[in-house]
């Protein structure tokens, strides 16, 4: 088999491990909490700290393939996603477990930023357009089967399993890459942009820290208010830093297009609606639902593989619809699948969710493709790496502010349930620690610990105020991408394509 074929399997094994993480890791979480004794906020950082740090180093890890060697630095992220994965399934704590999921968030940075620079470097022409599609189908099947392989290995092995899976995985690419994969470097790069690199992750890990732990801490305590002012500065140095650097890790002159802007906006949007609420809908089906991991993969299914086969049959549709549209229904339709999801109360059962999922997902396989077209399709070819670094990173913010954001309402609105049902009961003055634990997945214990003959009547309390969290939090995310389609619509024009005259 000819080298590049090697490569192509390299790059989209390297692919489906690391973005199989990001879906896998949601039906696990209830499990994980439970073994760790992990609290609401350690829950949300889980997948946090990886979202963070994808995001945070994927444009400074492309920069600095370009300097070192593609294949060298390919060769690290795989090596320390590879480490860090088996020391997530040793994980003896969640702190631990937390900074394992920030290395592997690192790793699976600098393998995403680097991976398509390895295809271009060994793929032309038709060819090269062979092996996009490929690592584009990679990444479409890990988001359709992680959560149903993250049941599986969660329900036979324990939810240690879903990182001990990547370890062979992993040391089977070390060897592929050492052995067929050439080196490359960019003789034109740059030296890296590491005060863009620091001031964004500050800003990041400041605010999203602030939000997550706002409700715990207090959200006018000296802690909250520093982080949240702090982040803000980080954030302004950042800005300023990218302006005056030659080297900038993010081009804000891409930015000047309004399509550019408009992808950026559609990828924060999707994610920070959709794939944000996965965590709480994962939460809801396995804490008070009572399903297994498995159920609970299974019950994903009609999110995740109609998005991959929507996606697949809407490939070629851009060609005679406008992409803004594209975009803008289906933004639309993850909206109104979300908001159809609302209505929930303590007796619902899952297929409650059912009419939702299926119009989510079918939106996201509608943007999916769009999405990918329009960041790198309005740029100069030699930007198109920075350019779809720059819409992936948007993506893991959403990701991680919108987890952030709605845990925040999510936990607020269980407490004032909470406090209004318990109100005159000895429960009362615990309504705030009990929020907390029946968001964060341990709504069995608490109900278990309740005297039998009462067991009946919290129930309903905890269900209904569960209920109403998520009825709240599903409110905002079907706002945030009902918005996202009306910026796409707005912003995008088939006239800043390139290369492509006025697209219709």
């Amino acid at each position: 088999m000819e080298r590049k074929w090697w490569t192509l399997i390299v790059v989209c094994t390297a692919t489906f491990m690391l973005l199989l993480d990001i879906t896998i890791v949601n039906v696990a979480l209830p499990s994980m909490a439970k073994d760790l004794k992990a609290s609401f906020s350690e829950i949300q950082w889980v997948v946090d700290a990886y979202a963070l740090t994808l995001a945070s180093l994927l444009l400074t890890a492309g920069a600095l393939a370009d300097l070192i060697g593609r294949r060298r630095v390919f060769m690290v992220g795989l090596v320390l996603f590879t480490l860090t994965s088996l020391l997530c399934g040793l994980s003896p704590s969640a702190t631990f477990l937390i900074i394992a999921r920030g290395g592997q968030g690192i790793g699976g940075a600098i393998m995403f930023a680097t991976s398509l620079s390895l295809l271009a470097q060994e793929f032309q022409g038709r060819e090269r357009g062979t092996a996009f599609a490929a690592w584009g189908a990679t990444i479409g099947a890990a988001a359709a089967v992680g959560p149903l392989v993250g049941g599986v290995l969660t329900q036979a092995f324990g939810w240690a399993s879903i990182f001990y899976l990547n370890v062979p995985i992993g040391i089977f690419a070390v060897v592929l890459t050492l052995t067929q994969v050439a080196e490359s470097r960019d003789p034109t790069g740059t030296r890296t942009d590491w005060v863009g690199t620091v001031t964004f992750t500050a800003a990041l890990f400041m605010i999203v820290f602030a939000v997550i732990e706002g409700d715990t801490k207090g959200w006018g305590s000296t802690e909250i208010v520093a982080l949240l002012i702090g982040g803000a500065a980080e954030l302004a140095v950042f800005m300023v830093a990218e302006f005056s650097e030659d080297n900038a890790m993010l081009d804000v002159s891409l930015f000047r297009k309004p399509s550019f802007t408009g992808a950026a906006i559609v990828a924060f949007a999707v994610s920070c609606s959709m794939f944000a609420m996965f965590l709480y809908l994962t939460l809801y089906l396995q804490t008070i639902l009572g399903l297994s991991p498995l159920q609970t993969g299974l019950r994903f299914l009609p999110v995740t593989v109609l998005s991959f086969f929507v996606a697949a049959a809407s490939g070629n549709l851009s060609t005679r619809v406008p992409i803004r549209i594209l975009l803008g229904v289906g933004l639309t339709l993850v909206g109104v699948g979300l908001l159809l999801m609302r209505g929930l109360t303590g007796h619902s059962h899952w297929t409650a969710l059912l009419p939702g999922f299926i119009v989510g997902g079918a939106g996201i396989g509608l943007v999916n493709p769009a999405l990918a077209s329009t960041a790198i399709g309005v740029v100069p070819p030699q930007r198109s790496g920075m350019a779809s670094g720059i819409n992936t990173t948007f993506r893991q913010v959403g990701i991680a502010t919108g987890i952030a954001a709605f845990g925040a309402v999510f936990q607020t609105v269980i407490s004032s349930h909470l406090a209004s049902s318990l109100a005159g009961t000895p429960g009362a003055t615990n309504s705030g620690q009990l929020a907390r634990a029946v968001a964060g997945g341990e709504a069995p214990s608490v109900l278990h610990a309740v005297p039998a003959s009462l067991r009946p009547q919290a129930t309903r309390i905890v269900h209904s105020a569960f209920a109403g969290g998520l009825n709240e939090i599903l409110l905002i995310a079907g706002i945030v991408a009902l918005t996202g389609a009306v910026l796409a619509v707005a912003l995008v024009r088939g006239s800043d394509f390139i290369g492509y005259g006025s697209l219709p």
